[in-house]
């Protein structure tokens, strides 16, 4: 059928280009299948680590809230409004960069601290020690929801670029592999068939030579044959001639 092969010509060129591309298309599927296996193994490592991080993050969380209420409860009062207020800039802060694995690159957020503790010496009448451990809590709560969303980011970027690998690998795999093959076996069918057809033609064009040279030889074995009986035919007349003439004489 059409669809299974390439609509090609078949020649000795076509057959040498269908090579190269069936091994191009081999080499091709290796590299797309190890991008693809390396790909998969850097995305179980980061699911891992991924459901680690959220396992975490519930008792970290747990952790903060109760580190709230005990501040509250030390310090007499609510401190989330007079806190608010007073923020005019983030002090812990995101930067994100680009990992690269398997020529996908992948987003890593982390962060960093920028700037001094205004709030160092709150609590300091009252509380200091847990409002110091409530600090603690949420900037660890932060930095691993920070790390949870680059890993829940890359999960993501890289499941997809996982997909799309894996349908590569088997369009080239079941479809263009198979194709050139099939177009290589038609190629090479055909030229054994032309070769057939070329012995054939010369095998012909030599038994009608040979009948051209067999007819040829034959008449001129049959001019020698009359030729000779001529000769043959003459040479008694002469004979005769010579006898009369000297009965004459």
């Amino acid at each position: 059928m059409s669809g299974d092969k390439i609509n090609i010509f078949p020649s000795r060129g076509a057959q040498t280009q269908i090579k190269a591309r069936l091994a191009g298309a081999v080499k091709g599927h290796s590299l797309l299948k190890k991008k693809a296996e390396a790909l998969q193994m850097r995305l179980r490592q980061i699911l891992a680590k991924l459901i680690e991080s959220k396992t975490l993050m519930g008792d970290l969380m747990k952790d903060a809230a109760f580190s709230l209420a005990e501040a509250k409860f030390a310090s007499g009062g609510d401190f989330n409004q007079s806190v608010l207020q007073n923020v005019t800039h983030a002090r812990l802060k995101v930067r994100s960069k680009m990992d690269n694995v398997a020529g996908t690159k992948l987003p890593v957020f982390e962060s960093f601290e920028d700037g001094v503790d205004n709030y160092e010496l709150t609590g300091l009448s009252r509380g200091g020690q847990q409002m110091a451990k409530l600090k603690a809590s949420f900037k660890k709560a932060i930095e691993l929801l920070i790390e949870l969303a680059g890993l829940q980011a890359s999960f993501i970027t890289l499941d997809i670029v996982v997909k799309m690998t894996n349908r590569r690998v088997n369009a080239i795999e079941h479809v263009i592999i198979p194709r050139y093959e099939r177009t290589l076996k038609y190629i090479i069918s055909e030229l054994d068939e032309l070769e057939r057809e070329e012995f054939y033609r010369l095998k012909k064009i030599q038994a009608k030579k040979k009948v051209v040279r067999d007819r040829k030889e034959k008449a001129a074995a049959e001019a020698k044959a009359e030729g000779l009986l001529r000769e043959q035919e003459e040479v008694p007349n002469l004979i005769d001639d010579n006898d009369d003439d000297d009965i004459l004489f």
